[in-house]
């Protein structure tokens, strides 16, 4: 640790004070960010993904599990990977205890990967983690939402991650994308996250920042208007996991 000037308490509460300010600004400045989040255009999803997972073989629409909205976990777990990836895990970690307050606030979220579901059920079931895993094998979600690479990529040794074609490091790599349905039914792709951006992902608010409809409070009120203890919901997070 570098080396700390010691002051008097009224010294450290000024220089508290001016920090604050600039904490004040950024958070106005993530909050305008947000804004124009939930302003950027649509692309309607016109490809019929097939996952499968604990209630068998699902289309996108269905992920969405009564909701309007949908968050994707794009979770780095290979077709011949043994296990899940270990930063996937710890932001996974940071998932469960979001997970009941975002399905009684109109967002779903569920963890797609490539490897086969007979790889994914076991490791979801030993690290006990509570929301859907679905597996996208033989689909070309991962590839069409740029996290996962094919032979072609390596060879050339260039990807297309973040927005920005890069060198190739690894097959699979993470991120957040998010959806919308509309009331007939229709799917449209409204945001992704990858790299870095991801590290602010894990808490109710950072996934309700993503989605178009953010944190959906009344004007002038606060989250006492729709959050509840966690167990006083009427929709427990384990109805909405493949083995609660």
């Amino acid at each position: 640790m570098q080396t700390h000037k010691i002051v008097s308490r009224e010294e450290w509460i000024a220089a508290r004070r001016a920090l604050l300010e600039k904490e004040k600004a950024h958070l106005r400045a993530q909050d305008e960010i947000a804004r124009q989040r939930r302003e950027l255009p649509w692309v309607k999803v016109e490809k019929n993904y097939l996952f499968e997972g604990p209630d068998g073989r699902e289309t996108l629409a269905d992920l969405f599990a009564g909701r309007s909205q949908l968050i994707v976990q794009h979770f780095m777990f290979g077709p011949d990977w043994e296990q899940g990836c270990v930063g996937c895990s710890f932001g996974a970690d940071q998932v469960d205890g979001s997970l009941v307050h975002l399905v009684n606030h109109d967002v779903m979220l569920v963890a797609v990967s490539r490897a086969p579901y007979a790889r994914i059920a076991p490791f979801h079931q030993r690290m006990g983690w509570r929301f859907k895993w679905v597996s996208s094998a033989g689909t070309d979600f991962n590839f069409d939402y740029n996290v996962s690479f094919s032979e072609a990529d390596r060879a050339r040794g260039k990807v297309f991650y973040n927005f920005v074609e890069q060198d190739y490091a690894i097959d699979e790599l993470p991120g957040y994308s998010v959806f919308f349905k509309d009331e007939a039914g229709q799917v449209f792709h409204t945001y992704s996250v990858f790299a870095r951006g991801t590290e602010h992902t894990g808490t109710v608010y950072g996934f309700l920042d993503i989605t178009p409809k953010g944190r959906n409070e009344p004007p002038g009120g606060n989250l006492s208007d729709w959050v509840k203890h966690h167990d006083k919901y009427e929709e427990k997070a384990e109805k909405s996991c493949c083995h609660g």
